[in-house]
């Protein structure tokens, strides 16, 4: 699969070391890591600075966002905008802060609606599980995440 973009730099981290490289991506995916000359003809190529390093993004599994109920402390855009500033491409959010926590199917609801148009990162959320709400779990899906 061919790329049409290329970012390259002279510290690429990859799993047991930090090398020159490239990476090839196609429609938003990483397709391959390649030596840092790999360069096919045609493609955009973006190049990192000489200090920059280049990283996987993080995954932060335990985020309060507040929303909805408590937005002034931190909601969906302030949450995902500065997760994307740090790096990290991911946040899974804890059940319990916002109003309504997520323990029922309308919790999750209102959560996924407050997250519309406000995801600047992947976020996924958990469940809590709470006194009283064994009944409300059954119809939570096992997975739900909303995607940037």
């Amino acid at each position: 699969m061919s790329a049409d973009l290329v970012i390259r730099g002279q510290k690429v981290v990859l799993p047991e070391k930090i090398v020159p490289a490239s990476i090839h991506i196609r429609e938003g995916r990483i397709t391959s890591v390649s030596p840092h000359d790999d360069v096919p003809g045609g493609v955009e190529l973006i190049e990192a600075a000489r200090e920059s390093v280049i990283m996987p993004g993080l995954v932060d599994t335990h985020v309060h966002i507040n929303e909805p109920g408590r937005t002034n402390w931190e909601g969906f855009k302030t949450a995902t905008l500065a997760a994307a500033a740090g790096g990290v491409t991911t946040l899974i959010d804890m059940p319990l802060n916002s109003i309504p926590p997520t323990t029922t199917v309308p919790g999750l609801h209102s959560k996924l609606q407050a997250a519309r148009g406000n995801c600047h990162v992947d976020v996924g959320f958990w469940a809590g599980v709470v006194p009283g709400n064994t009944g409300d779990r059954r119809g939570l899906p096992r997975r739900h995440r909303r995607h940037a």
